[in-house]
């Protein structure tokens, strides 16, 4: 009897694993951290927050005193293919128009990761970020 009540606390501790795991939400929400390598304007430190209201991906780019809203998002399913574009400006106010793609790796992983290139009016260059 007691190997019994062992084995049944184990497979619902392993079910509520699996709830816990699957429930992770959309592939792209959260804070990613990573570098835009060769971005002269906003540097190469780069900070992702992302999110999903079940319809669309919307999110900022370096929160702060950089803020650069999202204005379009997409994730392709197909091969884990995310375009991210948003508008924002340069020291002299002058307009600079990010576009990043990419691929989502590990996605499996909490802090799955994001690999790919950026590029703007004003230089291009390697993407990396990885989920926090």
């Amino acid at each position: 009897m007691k190997k019994l009540i062992a084995m049944a606390v184990a497979m619902l501790g392993f079910g509520l694993l699996h709830l816990a795991v699957a429930q992770e939400g959309h592939p792209l929400k959260g804070s990613w951290l990573g570098e835009w390598q060769g971005n002269t304007v906003h540097g190469d430190n780069i900070l992702l927050i992302l999110d999903w209201d079940g319809k669309a991906i919307t999110g900022m780019i370096n929160p702060g005193t950089d803020n650069i809203p999202l204005k379009a998002a997409s994730l392709e399913p197909n091969g884990w293919v995310v375009k991210l574009e948003a508008d924002g400006k340069d020291k002299d106010g002058s307009a600079v128009r990010y576009v990043i793609e990419g691929k989502i790796e590990n996605l499996e992983l909490p802090n799955r990761s994001l690999n790919g290139t950026w590029s703007s009016n004003k230089g291009r260059g390697a993407f990396t970020a990885s989920r926090q």
